[in-house]
């Protein structure tokens, strides 16, 4: 690697580390890595304002797994749902393994035995969701005393969950004296107050203005009747010959769309809170794979999919949330690529695509309606 300013070489990164960053080939930091890792490494606490797919894992991950190297004590990570939890162990084994962390998961969903036998290990690094980890906390199979670094990632998306009343019980039974770094793709007043309760004096980094879309995602809105929502997205996936993701708002929608894709002839799979965790595990490694082209998810699912060449996301439904737009499209265009977002809206949701716009600031394109397809 060589010694430039954008390179991770010169964030102050062990060797051990850099090295595998060099064998990952991983060799121009993003934006939130390059702001986050030199001050992760001081100990400082972080704010990390970035949209979904910027690489934040390896922001707090590098510096976390370099700081316990020289600490007694452990790291915590707090993610929203089981399979980002997965996904953040996975990407940091690469650089756990090879310097003998180890690491426990600690998720809703899975046999407790196993979980058990990973923390009988003394893992350096638990990562958790919080419900889960506050049924280890009840019966005594963790505790948290000894945690030297705390990471919160997509804490917008646990406060919308309802994780906020758990989240401040796990707080209370970690140090005073810690590091802290909570990273978001927006900055809503719960944050605030986390922040300004829990953390010491943090340094805030935004390397997007909170509520910024994806730049290399082209968005599109439809207007279409509730009724003619399924031959239009019939007209699109005919229309697109990539990976799809479909968002749908409710879990029984999901279960719909993907039962009538089904019967379309579509390699299709769901992923929502009614499957259990290994049915959404196989559903995210066959979509992964290409063993299905389409994914149908809700939004509580939406959080652990971080798949690099999605051509297409779908808003079958409009999110509740406006701030869920933004994490939905940041599925597609990930790691440099150029994507593309299509949103069906009905007539009466035009109030809904002007707070859409006033938070990405942005006015979105709307397509007519096309013809349905001849297949």
């Amino acid at each position: 690697m060589t010694e430039n300013t954008h390179s991770f070489s010169n964030l102050g990164i062990a060797p051990n580390l850099l090295e595998i960053l060099g064998q990952l080939k991983f060799t121009i930091p993003t934006p939130i890595q390059h702001q986050s890792i030199p001050v992760g490494i001081e100990g400082k606490d972080i704010i990390g304002i970035a949209q979904t797919g910027t690489g934040k894992t390896l922001a707090f991950g590098i510096p976390m797994i370099q700081r316990l190297q020289f600490l007694k004590g452990r790291g915590l990570i707090l993610l929203p749902t089981r399979e980002l939890a997965l996904q953040v162990d996975e990407a940091l084994q690469r650089f756990c393994k090879p310097n003998k962390i180890w690491t426990a998961v600690l998720i809703g969903g899975e046999a407790m035995g196993r979980q058990l036998a990973a923390l009988r290990r003394y893992p350096r690094i638990i990562i958790a969701t919080p419900g889960r980890l506050i049924d280890h906390l009840r019966q005594g199979t963790v505790k948290l005393s000894d945690i030297e670094i705390l990471v919160l990632d997509e804490a917008d998306r646990m406060l919308d969950m309802g994780f906020a009343p758990q989240i401040s019980q796990i707080l209370k039974t970690v140090p005073k004296q810690r590091q802290t770094l909570l990273f978001s793709a927006t900055m809503p007043a719960g944050i605030v107050r986390i922040a300004s309760s829990y953390m010491a004096m943090p340094v805030r980094l935004e390397v997007a203005p909170a509520g910024t879309a994806a730049e290399n995602v082209e968005q599109e809105i439809i207007i279409v009747k509730k009724e003619n929502k399924f031959s239009l997205l019939e007209t699109v996936l005919h229309e697109y010959r990539g990976s799809v993701l479909v968002f749908s708002r409710t879990k029984h929608g999901a279960a719909k769309i993907c039962k009538a894709l089904h019967r379309s002839g579509h390699r299709a799979a769901e992923i929502h809170s009614n499957r259990s965790l290994n049915q959404r595990r196989e559903a995210l490694g066959g979509f992964k794979t290409g063993k299905y082209r389409i994914l149908v998810a809700t939004d509580i699912a939406a959080r652990g999919i971080d798949v690099t060449n999605i051509e297409l996301v779908v808003n079958f439904d409009l999110p509740d949330n406006s701030e869920d737009y933004v994490h939905r499209i940041g599925r597609t265009g990930r790691a440099g690529l150029s994507g593309r977002a299509i949103s069906f809206a009905t007539p009466e949701q035009r109030g809904d695509i002007r707070d859409i716009e006033r938070l990405i600031r942005k006015t979105l394109k709307v397509i007519p309606l096309p013809p349905p397809s001849r297949r």
